[in-house]
Protein backbone atom coordinates (compact mmCIF):
# COMPACT_ATOMS: atom_id res chain seq x y z
CA UNK A 1 0.00 0.00 0.00
CA UNK A 2 1.27 3.47 -0.91
CA UNK A 3 0.52 6.87 0.57
CA UNK A 4 0.87 10.41 -0.77
CA UNK A 5 3.86 12.67 -0.23
CA UNK A 6 2.05 14.94 2.23
CA UNK A 7 1.06 11.91 4.31
CA UNK A 8 4.65 10.62 4.22
CA UNK A 9 5.94 14.05 5.29
CA UNK A 10 3.52 14.06 8.21
CA UNK A 11 4.83 10.66 9.34
CA UNK A 12 8.42 11.82 8.97
CA UNK A 13 7.64 14.89 11.06
CA UNK A 14 6.03 12.75 13.77
CA UNK A 15 9.27 10.75 14.02
CA UNK A 16 11.41 13.88 14.16
CA UNK A 17 12.89 13.83 10.66
CA UNK A 18 13.63 17.26 9.08
CA UNK A 19 10.94 18.29 6.55
CA UNK A 20 9.48 21.57 5.31
CA UNK A 21 6.22 22.94 6.64
CA UNK A 22 3.31 22.35 4.25
CA UNK A 23 -0.45 22.23 3.75
CA UNK A 24 -2.62 19.88 1.70
CA UNK A 25 -5.30 21.42 -0.53
CA UNK A 26 -8.38 19.38 -1.50
CA UNK A 27 -10.56 22.17 -2.88
CA UNK A 28 -9.53 25.07 -5.12
CA UNK A 29 -11.16 27.69 -2.88
CA UNK A 30 -8.95 26.54 0.02
CA UNK A 31 -5.66 27.08 -1.81
CA UNK A 32 -5.11 30.74 -0.92
CA UNK A 33 -5.87 30.36 2.79
CA UNK A 34 -3.67 27.27 3.04
CA UNK A 35 -0.76 28.96 1.28
CA UNK A 36 -1.07 32.03 3.53
CA UNK A 37 -0.35 29.85 6.58
CA UNK A 38 3.20 29.28 5.30
CA UNK A 39 6.08 31.73 5.76
CA UNK A 40 7.52 31.86 2.24
CA UNK A 41 9.22 33.70 0.58
CA UNK A 42 8.95 30.74 -1.82
CA UNK A 43 6.03 28.34 -2.07
CA UNK A 44 6.33 24.97 -3.84
CA UNK A 45 3.11 23.53 -5.31
CA UNK A 46 3.11 19.75 -5.79
CA UNK A 47 0.50 17.53 -7.44
CA UNK A 48 -0.26 14.52 -5.23
CA UNK A 49 -0.52 11.27 -7.21
CA UNK A 50 0.91 7.78 -6.69
CA UNK A 51 3.50 8.06 -9.47
CA UNK A 52 7.05 9.33 -9.70
CA UNK A 53 8.44 11.83 -12.19
CA UNK A 54 5.90 14.55 -11.34
CA UNK A 55 8.38 17.35 -11.99
CA UNK A 56 8.92 16.19 -15.58
CA UNK A 57 5.29 15.24 -16.16
CA UNK A 58 2.70 17.12 -18.18
CA UNK A 59 -1.03 17.74 -17.89
CA UNK A 60 -3.42 16.57 -20.57
CA UNK A 61 -5.62 19.65 -20.18
CA UNK A 62 -4.05 22.86 -21.57
CA UNK A 63 -5.71 25.02 -18.90
CA UNK A 64 -3.49 23.33 -16.30
CA UNK A 65 -0.46 25.11 -17.76
CA UNK A 66 2.69 23.89 -19.47
CA UNK A 67 4.81 23.28 -16.35
CA UNK A 68 4.95 19.88 -14.69
CA UNK A 69 3.41 18.68 -11.47
CA UNK A 70 5.91 20.52 -9.24
CA UNK A 71 5.99 24.32 -9.49
CA UNK A 72 7.95 27.02 -7.65
CA UNK A 73 6.01 30.22 -6.90
CA UNK A 74 6.93 33.55 -5.28
CA UNK A 75 3.69 34.64 -3.64
CA UNK A 76 0.61 33.30 -1.89
CA UNK A 77 -1.58 34.38 -4.81
CA UNK A 78 0.65 32.67 -7.37
CA UNK A 79 0.76 29.47 -5.30
CA UNK A 80 -3.03 29.47 -5.03
CA UNK A 81 -3.40 30.00 -8.79
CA UNK A 82 -1.06 27.12 -9.64
CA UNK A 83 -2.84 24.83 -7.17
CA UNK A 84 -6.20 25.68 -8.72
CA UNK A 85 -4.82 24.89 -12.18
CA UNK A 86 -3.72 21.41 -11.07
CA UNK A 87 -6.76 20.26 -9.13
CA UNK A 88 -9.05 18.00 -11.13
CA UNK A 89 -6.61 17.79 -14.07
CA UNK A 90 -4.84 14.69 -15.40
CA UNK A 91 -1.08 14.47 -14.89
CA UNK A 92 0.96 12.11 -17.08
CA UNK A 93 4.41 10.95 -15.95
CA UNK A 94 6.76 8.18 -17.04
CA UNK A 95 5.36 6.05 -14.19
CA UNK A 96 1.66 6.85 -14.55
CA UNK A 97 1.21 5.41 -18.04
CA UNK A 98 -0.22 7.35 -20.99
CA UNK A 99 -3.66 7.67 -19.39
CA UNK A 100 -2.17 9.60 -16.47
CA UNK A 101 -3.71 10.14 -13.04
CA UNK A 102 -6.22 12.72 -11.92
CA UNK A 103 -4.91 15.19 -9.34
CA UNK A 104 -7.41 15.25 -6.48
CA UNK A 105 -5.14 16.95 -3.96
CA UNK A 106 -2.22 19.38 -4.03
CA UNK A 107 0.52 19.96 -1.46
CA UNK A 108 1.87 23.47 -0.89
CA UNK A 109 5.03 23.73 1.19
CA UNK A 110 7.72 26.26 2.07
CA UNK A 111 10.50 26.50 -0.48
CA UNK A 112 14.04 25.50 0.52
CA UNK A 113 17.42 26.84 -0.45
CA UNK A 114 19.28 23.90 -2.00
CA UNK A 115 23.05 23.50 -2.00
CA UNK A 116 23.19 19.78 -2.89
CA UNK A 117 20.67 17.10 -3.94
CA UNK A 118 21.29 13.56 -2.69
CA UNK A 119 19.44 10.23 -2.81
CA UNK A 120 18.53 7.98 0.12
CA UNK A 121 16.26 4.93 0.36
CA UNK A 122 15.49 1.98 2.61
CA UNK A 123 14.19 -1.15 0.90
CA UNK A 124 13.47 -4.79 1.60
CA UNK A 125 16.29 -6.74 -0.05
CA UNK A 126 14.57 -9.91 -1.29
CA UNK A 127 17.85 -11.76 -1.86
CA UNK A 128 19.25 -11.31 1.64
CA UNK A 129 15.89 -10.94 3.46
CA UNK A 130 17.29 -7.83 5.11
CA UNK A 131 16.64 -4.11 5.07
CA UNK A 132 18.96 -2.45 2.56
CA UNK A 133 20.12 1.16 2.68
CA UNK A 134 20.68 2.73 -0.74
CA UNK A 135 22.29 6.13 -1.25
CA UNK A 136 23.85 8.24 -3.97
CA UNK A 137 25.39 11.67 -4.44
CA UNK A 138 23.32 11.98 -7.64
CA UNK A 139 19.88 12.72 -6.20
CA UNK A 140 17.00 14.45 -7.96
CA UNK A 141 14.77 13.87 -10.95
CA UNK A 142 17.39 11.95 -12.99
CA UNK A 143 18.07 9.13 -10.50
CA UNK A 144 16.68 6.53 -12.93
CA UNK A 145 19.29 7.58 -15.52
CA UNK A 146 22.01 7.36 -12.89
CA UNK A 147 20.97 3.79 -12.10
CA UNK A 148 20.98 2.88 -15.80
CA UNK A 149 24.14 4.68 -16.98
CA UNK A 150 26.39 5.05 -13.91
CA UNK A 151 25.32 2.40 -11.38
CA UNK A 152 28.68 2.69 -9.61
CA UNK A 153 27.44 6.00 -8.17
CA UNK A 154 24.76 4.14 -6.20
CA UNK A 155 25.94 2.62 -2.91
CA UNK A 156 23.92 -0.18 -1.30
CA UNK A 157 24.42 -2.30 1.82
CA UNK A 158 22.16 -4.24 4.16
CA UNK A 159 21.63 -4.25 7.92
CA UNK A 160 22.11 -7.55 9.77
CA UNK A 161 18.88 -8.08 11.75
CA UNK A 162 20.77 -10.02 14.42
CA UNK A 163 22.93 -7.05 15.41
CA UNK A 164 20.54 -4.34 14.23
CA UNK A 165 21.32 -0.78 13.19
CA UNK A 166 24.40 0.93 14.62
CA UNK A 167 25.87 4.41 14.34
CA UNK A 168 28.45 3.15 11.85
CA UNK A 169 25.66 2.53 9.32
CA UNK A 170 24.77 6.21 9.47
CA UNK A 171 28.43 7.22 9.20
CA UNK A 172 28.87 4.92 6.21
CA UNK A 173 26.00 6.73 4.48
CA UNK A 174 27.40 10.13 5.44
CA UNK A 175 30.85 9.33 4.04
CA UNK A 176 29.33 7.88 0.85
CA UNK A 177 27.37 11.11 0.37
CA UNK A 178 30.39 13.32 1.03
CA UNK A 179 28.92 14.97 4.12
CA UNK A 180 31.11 16.91 6.53
CA UNK A 181 31.14 18.27 10.07
CA UNK A 182 27.75 18.55 11.76
CA UNK A 183 26.11 16.97 8.70
CA UNK A 184 27.61 13.61 9.68
CA UNK A 185 25.86 13.68 13.08
CA UNK A 186 22.63 14.74 11.38
CA UNK A 187 22.95 11.83 8.94
CA UNK A 188 23.55 9.30 11.74
CA UNK A 189 20.45 10.57 13.55
CA UNK A 190 18.38 10.57 10.33
CA UNK A 191 19.34 6.99 9.41
CA UNK A 192 18.45 5.84 12.93
CA UNK A 193 15.07 7.61 12.65
CA UNK A 194 14.25 6.23 9.22
CA UNK A 195 15.28 2.67 10.09
CA UNK A 196 13.19 2.70 13.26
CA UNK A 197 10.21 4.06 11.34
CA UNK A 198 10.72 1.48 8.57
CA UNK A 199 10.59 -1.41 11.04
CA UNK A 200 7.88 -0.09 13.33
CA UNK A 201 5.57 0.82 10.45
CA UNK A 202 5.96 -2.38 8.39
CA UNK A 203 7.35 -0.59 5.36
CA UNK A 204 8.51 -2.16 2.13
CA UNK A 205 10.02 1.00 0.67
CA UNK A 206 11.05 4.43 1.95
CA UNK A 207 12.59 6.78 -0.59
CA UNK A 208 13.89 10.28 0.10
CA UNK A 209 14.63 11.89 -3.26
CA UNK A 210 16.04 14.35 -2.99
CA UNK A 211 17.61 14.45 0.43
CA UNK A 212 19.12 17.91 0.34
CA UNK A 213 21.85 19.89 2.01
CA UNK A 214 20.25 23.31 2.48
CA UNK A 215 21.98 26.63 1.87
CA UNK A 216 22.46 26.72 5.66
CA UNK A 217 24.31 23.40 5.61
CA UNK A 218 21.60 21.21 7.14
CA UNK A 219 20.01 17.98 5.91
CA UNK A 220 16.33 18.00 4.93
CA UNK A 221 13.95 15.44 3.38
CA UNK A 222 12.61 17.39 0.42
CA UNK A 223 10.46 14.61 -1.04
CA UNK A 224 9.27 11.26 0.30
CA UNK A 225 7.68 8.10 -1.04
CA UNK A 226 6.51 5.28 1.21
CA UNK A 227 5.20 1.80 0.48
CA UNK A 228 3.83 -0.51 3.17
CA UNK A 229 3.35 -4.27 3.48
CA UNK A 230 -0.36 -4.73 2.72
CA UNK A 231 -0.39 -7.99 4.68
CA UNK A 232 0.64 -6.11 7.84
CA UNK A 233 -1.92 -3.32 7.72
CA UNK A 234 -3.99 -4.96 10.45
CA UNK A 235 -1.16 -3.80 12.73
CA UNK A 236 -1.19 -0.26 11.30
CA UNK A 237 -4.78 1.02 11.41
CA UNK A 238 -3.71 4.67 11.23
CA UNK A 239 -1.72 3.97 8.05
CA UNK A 240 -4.55 1.94 6.52
CA UNK A 241 -6.91 4.87 7.18
CA UNK A 242 -4.75 6.97 4.80
CA UNK A 243 -5.33 4.63 1.86
CA UNK A 244 -6.46 6.56 -1.23
CA UNK A 245 -8.61 4.14 -3.21
CA UNK A 246 -8.97 6.62 -6.09
CA UNK A 247 -5.29 5.99 -6.89
CA UNK A 248 -5.79 2.24 -7.30
CA UNK A 249 -6.94 0.25 -10.32
CA UNK A 250 -10.70 -0.39 -9.80
CA UNK A 251 -10.26 -4.06 -10.71
CA UNK A 252 -7.39 -4.53 -8.26
CA UNK A 253 -9.40 -2.73 -5.58
CA UNK A 254 -12.40 -5.02 -6.14
CA UNK A 255 -10.14 -8.08 -6.03
CA UNK A 256 -8.59 -7.03 -2.71
CA UNK A 257 -12.04 -6.95 -1.10
CA UNK A 258 -12.46 -10.66 -1.90
CA UNK A 259 -8.88 -11.65 -1.00
CA UNK A 260 -8.00 -12.33 -4.63
CA UNK A 261 -4.42 -11.81 -5.79
CA UNK A 262 -4.99 -9.71 -8.91
CA UNK A 263 -2.70 -7.43 -10.91
CA UNK A 264 -3.93 -5.72 -14.07
CA UNK A 265 -1.69 -5.98 -17.16
CA UNK A 266 -2.01 -4.67 -20.70
CA UNK A 267 -2.60 -7.89 -22.66
CA UNK A 268 -5.72 -9.44 -24.19
CA UNK A 269 -6.12 -12.84 -22.49
CA UNK A 270 -7.67 -12.89 -19.04
CA UNK A 271 -6.29 -15.57 -16.71
CA UNK A 272 -7.87 -17.33 -13.74
CA UNK A 273 -5.42 -19.68 -12.04
CA UNK A 274 -4.87 -21.19 -8.59
CA UNK A 275 -1.37 -20.74 -7.22
CA UNK A 276 1.12 -17.94 -7.92
CA UNK A 277 3.67 -20.23 -9.58
CA UNK A 278 1.11 -21.76 -11.92
CA UNK A 279 -0.23 -18.28 -12.67
CA UNK A 280 3.25 -17.11 -13.69
CA UNK A 281 3.75 -20.22 -15.85
CA UNK A 282 0.36 -19.59 -17.49
CA UNK A 283 1.31 -16.02 -18.32
CA UNK A 284 4.65 -17.16 -19.75
CA UNK A 285 3.13 -19.81 -22.00
CA UNK A 286 0.53 -17.36 -23.32
CA UNK A 287 3.40 -15.12 -24.41
CA UNK A 288 5.23 -18.15 -25.84
CA UNK A 289 2.32 -18.87 -28.17
CA UNK A 290 2.06 -15.29 -29.42
CA UNK A 291 -0.27 -13.32 -27.16
CA UNK A 292 -0.14 -11.39 -23.87
CA UNK A 293 -1.91 -11.86 -20.51
CA UNK A 294 -4.41 -9.20 -19.43
CA UNK A 295 -3.87 -9.94 -15.76
CA UNK A 296 -2.26 -12.00 -13.05
CA UNK A 297 -5.01 -13.66 -11.00
CA UNK A 298 -4.45 -16.26 -8.31
CA UNK A 299 -7.75 -17.34 -6.73
CA UNK A 300 -5.82 -19.19 -4.01
CA UNK A 301 -6.02 -22.69 -2.65
CA UNK A 302 -9.11 -22.11 -0.55
CA UNK A 303 -11.27 -20.24 -3.03
CA UNK A 304 -15.04 -20.63 -2.76
CA UNK A 305 -17.64 -20.61 -5.49
CA UNK A 306 -18.42 -17.01 -4.59
CA UNK A 307 -14.76 -15.98 -4.98
CA UNK A 308 -14.59 -17.63 -8.38
CA UNK A 309 -17.70 -15.73 -9.48
CA UNK A 310 -16.19 -12.42 -8.36
CA UNK A 311 -12.89 -13.25 -10.06
CA UNK A 312 -14.72 -13.95 -13.32
CA UNK A 313 -16.60 -10.66 -13.01
CA UNK A 314 -13.35 -8.75 -12.55
CA UNK A 315 -11.78 -10.39 -15.61
CA UNK A 316 -14.78 -9.72 -17.84
CA UNK A 317 -15.00 -6.09 -16.67
CA UNK A 318 -11.70 -5.39 -18.45
CA UNK A 319 -12.51 -4.10 -21.98
CA UNK A 320 -9.08 -5.28 -23.20
CA UNK A 321 -9.92 -8.94 -22.58
CA UNK A 322 -10.62 -10.82 -25.82
CA UNK A 323 -10.43 -14.33 -24.37
CA UNK A 324 -10.28 -16.09 -21.00
CA UNK A 325 -8.12 -19.00 -19.88
CA UNK A 326 -9.09 -20.86 -16.70
CA UNK A 327 -6.19 -23.08 -15.61
CA UNK A 328 -6.74 -25.06 -12.41
CA UNK A 329 -4.58 -27.75 -10.86
CA UNK A 330 -6.63 -29.13 -7.99
CA UNK A 331 -4.75 -29.82 -4.80
CA UNK A 332 -6.35 -28.09 -1.86
CA UNK A 333 -8.59 -26.41 -4.41
CA UNK A 334 -11.19 -28.76 -5.89
CA UNK A 335 -11.90 -28.72 -9.62
CA UNK A 336 -15.66 -29.07 -9.09
CA UNK A 337 -15.75 -25.91 -6.97
CA UNK A 338 -14.00 -23.98 -9.74
CA UNK A 339 -16.33 -25.46 -12.35
CA UNK A 340 -19.41 -24.50 -10.31
CA UNK A 341 -18.08 -20.98 -9.97
CA UNK A 342 -17.28 -20.60 -13.66
CA UNK A 343 -20.71 -21.87 -14.74
CA UNK A 344 -22.51 -19.62 -12.25
CA UNK A 345 -20.41 -16.61 -13.28
CA UNK A 346 -21.03 -17.11 -17.00
CA UNK A 347 -24.75 -17.44 -16.41
CA UNK A 348 -24.76 -14.27 -14.30
CA UNK A 349 -22.54 -11.95 -16.37
CA UNK A 350 -22.72 -13.60 -19.81
CA UNK A 351 -19.91 -14.70 -22.09
CA UNK A 352 -18.94 -12.61 -25.12
CA UNK A 353 -15.36 -13.86 -25.60
CA UNK A 354 -13.82 -17.33 -26.07
CA UNK A 355 -13.33 -19.34 -22.87
CA UNK A 356 -10.83 -22.18 -22.52
CA UNK A 357 -10.90 -24.32 -19.37
CA UNK A 358 -8.18 -26.71 -18.27
CA UNK A 359 -8.84 -28.73 -15.12
CA UNK A 360 -6.58 -31.30 -13.48
CA UNK A 361 -6.25 -32.78 -9.99
CA UNK A 362 -8.74 -33.20 -7.14
CA UNK A 363 -12.29 -34.00 -8.36
CA UNK A 364 -11.30 -33.36 -11.97
CA UNK A 365 -13.92 -35.78 -13.34
CA UNK A 366 -16.69 -34.03 -11.40
CA UNK A 367 -15.41 -30.64 -12.55
CA UNK A 368 -15.29 -31.63 -16.21
CA UNK A 369 -18.77 -33.11 -15.96
CA UNK A 370 -20.14 -29.83 -14.58
CA UNK A 371 -18.57 -27.90 -17.47
CA UNK A 372 -19.67 -30.41 -20.13
CA UNK A 373 -23.27 -30.53 -18.86
CA UNK A 374 -23.62 -26.78 -18.46
CA UNK A 375 -24.57 -26.08 -22.06
CA UNK A 376 -21.97 -23.31 -22.20
CA UNK A 377 -19.77 -22.67 -25.20
CA UNK A 378 -16.53 -23.65 -23.46
CA UNK A 379 -13.38 -24.97 -25.14
CA UNK A 380 -11.89 -27.87 -23.16
CA UNK A 381 -8.11 -28.38 -22.93
CA UNK A 382 -6.08 -31.40 -21.86
CA UNK A 383 -2.94 -29.68 -20.55
CA UNK A 384 -1.39 -26.22 -20.15
CA UNK A 385 0.27 -26.13 -23.56
CA UNK A 386 -2.95 -27.25 -25.26
CA UNK A 387 -4.93 -24.64 -23.32
CA UNK A 388 -2.58 -21.80 -24.24
CA UNK A 389 -2.56 -22.70 -27.92
CA UNK A 390 -6.36 -22.94 -28.03
CA UNK A 391 -7.03 -19.60 -26.36
CA UNK A 392 -4.45 -17.78 -28.47
CA UNK A 393 -5.89 -19.33 -31.63
CA UNK A 394 -9.44 -18.39 -30.58
CA UNK A 395 -8.43 -14.78 -29.82
CA UNK A 396 -6.44 -14.37 -33.01
CA UNK A 397 -9.48 -15.57 -34.97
Amino acid sequence: MNIHEYQAKRLLRDYGAPVSDGRVVLKADEAKSMASELDGPLWVVKAQIHAGGRGKGHFIEPEAGEAGGVRLTKSVAEAATEAEKMLGRTLVTHQSGPAGKQVNRVYIEDGSGIETELYLALLVDRQSSRVAIVCSTEGGMDIEQVAAKTPEKIISFSVDPASGLSAFHGRRVAFALGLKGAQIKQCVKLIDTLYRMFIERDMEMLEINPLIVTDKGDLKCLDAKMGFDSNAMYRQPDILAQRDETEEDPKELAASKFDLNYIALDGEIGCMVNGAGLAMATMDIIKLYGSNPANFLDVGGGATKEKVIEAFKIITSDPQVKGILVNIFGGIMRCDVIADGVVAAVKEVGLTVPLVVRLEGTNVKEGKAIINNSGLDVIAADDLGDAAQKIVKAVKG
